[in-house]
């Protein structure tokens, strides 16, 4: 994966993210893994694993958020591979009070091409 691969590909989730913080969960949707592999870990529950879960703990968190204010990040590190890609960022998003979180977002090319193919990605959170 490129760095300007990488670049689009943190632009698209983080879009996704403002989205979320929203209420709006279909745009993060889209962009996780329905292999059975993929798993999601977020300060509003316990871990989830495999595609029925993930889309269950993300619809649960969504609907508890309401008019957040867009997400800021800021980058503690990166790295991209031709098969997998990670970022470490703190994000700080407004909800009805102000939060913090930490995460690490891992994707990998199911398809064998990042920029023809939506990313894939696994989240962990912890607060």
């Amino acid at each position: 994966m490129s760095s300007s691969d990488l670049a689009q590909v943190i632009e698209q989730y983080h879009q996704a993210l403002n989205a979320f913080v929203k209420g709006d969960p279909e745009p993060a949707k889209k962009l996780f893994s329905r292999r059975d592999d993929v798993t999601l870990a977020n300060p509003l529950g316990p871990p989830a694993r495999g595609w029925t879960q993930v889309e269950q703990t993300m619809e649960r968190a969504a609907s508890q958020f309401r008019e957040g204010e867009p997400t800021r990040f800021e980058r503690i590190s990166d790295y991209a591979t031709a098969d997998l890609a990670y970022i470490l960022e703190i994000e700080r998003t407004i909800l009805h009070s102000a939060s913090s979180r930490r995460k690490m977002v891992v994707t990998r090319s199911e398809t064998g091409a990042f920029a023809s193919a939506p990313p894939t990605f696994i989240r962990t959170t912890s607060v």
